[in-house]
């Protein structure tokens, strides 16, 4: 009997195996969004009492939670002209703090199809994950051989925090401009990444780390062809037949993105305190949330404390920068290639100055998916491939029940997934 059902699985993936790769990416994400699914209408049976709806939700309901309601709000209202605040003067949570990009699309679906504000959104979001599935698999194909590559994106579909990318929030659209921002980066095409770029800096904050990263790789590139210039007895010009990136026109357009890239990490920023009169809108808004002013690497070493003691607490942000180092000098990351690593050293870079480590820090790390070609490099048995997927569906599974449903805490609210 297990023999002929082996056969039978074993035909299936030969079947599978001819069709279109764009369909067998398509398939293979969602099935992991249904398996996601299951979970979350799982969780939401065992939902009790919470702040938006009563006990043991539907589906629907249960994933509009959470920041899906400020989004929702952003679509609905737009963005206060005045920051709210509180009788001491302190700003309250707003609007603010959620990029743009994903509630006008949200606003302008509705607009045109006359569906819910929710409705909308989870659509959006949806089409956007799988949008994102079929360029990260272009992506890494541009590293990889299609086996591994395709490995790279189940990894990808079925990592711990996938399941945020079926729900109203804009890490799925996020994800798809980054991937489409990065593989323009690495095919060269600097000037058709400036649109995707600027799009992708209204879709969340990743636009300072993008622009670091499109930095160093303009004075890498500039090296090269100083480098390449002297060998050949011509200081200042490139070996003929060089990278197309190490002639003027390249370095000049990658100078041209990356001062765009630059200058839309600030867009948002600057359209908040053009609207409100505060310089400090968006900041002043993000750290609500927070509970404290925006001090650079500090809440690191707070929570270091709250979690190892006063002495560990101390030493544990350098010995995850060790690791992290670590992992990005290793053979599998460094296959990765010089953009894809720029990438995810200067992203987490950006999450050590800058962000608030707390339990919402996991989806923060969905940004750093390159990081699955290199777990699929690390072996090709189906054994250990297959075991990584089980392992990650199962971390779904934790991931929603500890983080997505609520439970209040026994001091109020509960912890943000």
């Amino acid at each position: 009997m297990n023999g002929a059902l082996w056969r039978v699985i074993a035909g299936a993936g030969a079947r599978a195996a001819r069709w279109p790769r764009w369909v067998q990416i398509s398939a293979l994400y969602l099935a992991a969004r249904l398996v996601s699914a299951c979970i979350f209408a799982g969780a939401a049976l065992q939902q009790g009492v919470n702040p938006w709806f009563p006990p043991k939700p539907d589906y629907w309901n249960f994933i509009n939670i959470w920041d899906a309601r400020w989004y929702g709000e952003a679509l609905r209202n737009g963005y206060p002209s005045e920051l709210p605040v509180d009788a001491a003067g302190n700003v309250k949570e707003n609007a603010w703090a959620f990029y743009p990009l994903f509630p006008l699309l949200g606003r302008v679906l509705s607009g045109l199809t006359g569906l819910a504000p929710a409705t909308s959104l989870t659509l959006i979001a949806s089409v956007a994950g799988l949008g994102a599935a079929l360029v990260i698999y272009r992506l890494f194909r541009f590293k990889a051989g299609h086996r591994t590559a395709l490995w790279g994106s189940v990894f990808v579909a079925t990592f711990p925090l996938a399941p945020i990318l079926q729900v109203p929030y804009a890490e799925s659209l996020n994800l798809l401009l980054l991937a489409a921002a990065l593989l323009l980066v690495l095919e060269r095409r600097y000037l058709w990444a400036i649109p995707v770029v600027l799009l992708m800096d209204l879709s969340r904050p990743t636009g300072v780390p993008f622009a670091a990263m499109l930095g160093l790789l303009f004075l890498y590139r500039l090296y090269g062809r100083v480098r390449a210039g002297r060998r050949h007895g011509l200081p200042g010009q490139a070996a003929v037949g060089g990278p197309a990136d190490h002639t003027p026109a390249g370095l000049w357009t990658l100078a041209a993105l990356t001062a765009v890239a630059g200058v839309g990490a600030l867009l948002w920023p600057a359209i908040a305190w053009a609207v409100t009169g505060d310089i400090q809108a968006y900041t002043r808004t993000e750290t609500v949330w927070r509970g404290h002013d925006l001090v650079p690497f500090k809440p690191w070493f707070d929570t270091g404390v709250q979690l190892f003691g006063p002495v560990l607490g101390l030493l544990a942000p350098f010995v995850f920068v060790a690791l992290f180092a670590l992992l990005m000098m290793s053979k599998p990351a460094v296959r990765l290639g010089t953009e894809l690593r720029l990438w995810c050293v200067c992203y987490v870079g950006y999450l050590l100055v800058f962000l608030h480590p707390q339990t919402s820090t996991f989806r923060m790390l969905l940004p750093l998916f390159p990081l699955a070609l290199s777990a699929a490099w690390i072996s090709r048995s189906r054994a250990y491939r297959g075991a990584v997927v089980v392992m990650f569906l199962l971390l779904q599974l934790v991931w929603v029940v500890w983080l997505w449903a609520w439970a209040q805490l026994p001091g109020g609210g509960d912890y943000p997934p």
